[in-house]
């Protein structure tokens, strides 16, 4: 790992547990107010609508939009979807803020904390810089550097989103790896000459989970967490 200067990270899934802070968020909400609803359905279906409603961004069908903006157009659908009554707006706007207020796992911020003594630590994320800011701040994940989407106008694995993290440190490809739990994310950083680091979350998508249980590839680091990654990056 000689010449990593900076390990930014994937955040949803990766440093962040998405599904089981929302179910466990929504279901004490839904109790709270007495609206029963399949909780869990809706958000799997919820972060199943992540990646078509980039792709619509990504293909023109859509303009620039950040993800606060799309995760709202989802909810409005699902709920409608699900027939759950009783939303006002308040309460919409509350959940979609939900993504700002996701736990770490529990390796997360001890691992950042080590690896920030030897490198520059920050995201590299789909969501917009005050979701990220917000995350930080809500779960104690102390990063140098924070890239959100709308910084570059662009989602991953649009090529803008990695390189423009590269030019804004002015460090080569090489001298950047990205940490991440999706196997598709790393290679497309690896096409575009950034290092690569995988971190398994076999519980990220819940019991019925089929992808990202093991690395496909001969990433640069496969650890099984990220004090581990920090481990491999400080020996090399």
């Amino acid at each position: 790992m000689r010449g990593v200067k900076a390990v930014l990270f994937d955040v949803f899934g990766t440093v962040v547990d998405w599904r089981g802070s929302l179910i466990a968020e929504l279901g004490a909400f839904g109790a709270r107010r007495g609206i029963a609803a399949d909780w869990a359905g809706l958000v799997d279906a919820w972060r199943g609508a992540y990646q078509p409603s980039m792709q619509r961004v990504r293909s023109g069908a859509l303009p620039w939009t950040v993800l606060d903006d799309l995760h709202r157009a989802s909810l409005d659908e699902l709920i409608a979807r699900f027939a759950i009554a009783g939303l006002d707006d308040a309460d919409r706007a509350w959940m979609v803020a939900g993504w700002h207020r996701l736990k770490p796992w529990p390796d997360t911020v001890a691992g950042l904390d080590a690896l920030k003594q030897r490198a520059i630590i920050g995201t590299l994320s789909n969501g917009n810089v005050a979701l990220l800011v917000n995350l930080a701040k809500a779960g104690g994940m102390a990063w140098d550097v924070v890239f959100g989407a709308d910084i570059f106008g662009h989602y991953k694995p649009d090529p803008e989103t990695y390189l423009g993290a590269c030019r804004l440190l002015r460090l080569a490809p090489h001298e950047v790896m990205l940490a991440a739990a999706h196997n598709s994310d790393l290679a497309a950083a690896r096409a575009l000459g950034l290092r690569t680091g995988f971190i398994p979350r076999p519980g990220e998508y819940g019991p019925a989970q089929a992808r990202d249980l093991r690395a496909e590839a001969a990433w640069d680091i496969v650890a099984e967490d990220i004090p581990r990654l920090a481990a491999a990056v400080a020996s090399g």
